[in-house]
């Protein structure tokens, strides 16, 4: 049976009392090095580019390769994985050549996302460009729908990340997610990941317990939370409503260490994979961010 993003299975799975906790690695070298680092780092999750972000595949992975990914992945108990879609991608464009191609190489991430046994693909939800909010949300639909036919025997689900709603990107309000969802023919593959960094960006004020309750029940309104399988855990660099995308260490952007505090530690969030994307301004930037984290999570 393949097992989809919110059925009862994956729900159990993540029930627990320790804190789901990872960073972005890097994709440099080999595949499977990314699960050695993530190791070193004391993650129990993590997330990768599968591919250069900034590429069209090149080549797939090795059969050699993901094999070592697999074991190492078992060895090291790294576990949700996560796939970060590449920022070529955009599956709302209007442009015909960039759309299809979107899609091909959407499917092809998802096929070989499948090999390495990942759990879920993040993606960001497109840019219409000159079009319309309401054309680039048809367009990503019916994407989404071609892309869940050509992958429907896939056990890989997909994760809608929200955007801090600079230029003409989708995403920056959760009745997006909404539209979109409501919109697929087979729903039950397709998640949420929450920025925490895009959310105040785009104008939610989660650096207050009010504002943070207010998200949360719009996300559990419109979409449910249920369907909430991952957040980035992200401070953010600028002003709220801003829309300027650029996120911060933990407690030194705007969101601050006591907004951050309670979003780590908020009773409808405790159980959910937590993967930071702060910045890397040296080899230790990962490691003091997660130590502040899970020593918040413990305050």
């Amino acid at each position: 049976m393949v097992r989809t993003v919110i059925d009862a299975q994956t729900s159990a799975r993540y029930n627990l009392k320790a804190m789901i906790l990872g960073v972005h690695v890097s994709g440099s070298g080999k595949i499977y090095q990314a699960l050695d680092i993530a190791h070193k780092l004391k993650c129990q999750t993590m997330q990768i580019f599968s591919r250069n972000p900034l590429q069209w595949r090149a080549t797939p992975l090795s059969p050699e390769d993901i094999e070592e990914f697999k074991l190492r992945r078992k060895k090291f108990k790294i576990d949700p994985v996560f796939i970060h879609i590449s920022y070529l991608i955009n599956l709302a464009s209007p442009n015909p050549r960039l759309y299809q191609g979107s899609i091909r190489a959407y499917v092809e991430d998802i096929q070989e996302a499948d090999k390495l046994k990942a759990d879920f693909i993040v993606t960001h939800m497109g840019s219409h460009k000159e079009t319309s909010e309401e054309a680039g949300i048809e367009r990503l639909t019916q994407a989404l729908n071609k892309i869940l036919e050509k992958t429907k025997d896939s056990r890989v689900g997909i994760l809608l990340e929200n955007t801090s709603g600079s230029g003409s990107w989708l995403g920056y309000k959760f009745v997006h997610q909404k539209e979109i969802i409501a919109g697929l023919k087979e729903k039950a593959r397709v998640g949420l990941c929450l920025d925490t960094a895009h959310a105040y960006l785009a104008g939610y004020d989660i650096a207050a317990k009010e504002g943070l309750d207010k998200l949360l029940a719009e996300i559990d309104s419109l979409i449910g939370l249920k369907r909430l399988k991952l957040i980035h855990l992200n401070d953010a660099y600028g002003k709220l409503a801003s829309h300027y995308d650029r996120h911060d260490h933990i407690g030194k952007g705007a969101i601050g260490l006591e907004g951050m505090r309670r979003i780590i530690n908020h009773p409808k969030l405790k159980n959910i994979p937590m993967i930071l994307e702060t910045p890397k301004d040296n080899e230790k930037s990962d490691a003091l961010n997660l130590a502040l984290v899970r020593k918040l999570s413990k305050n």
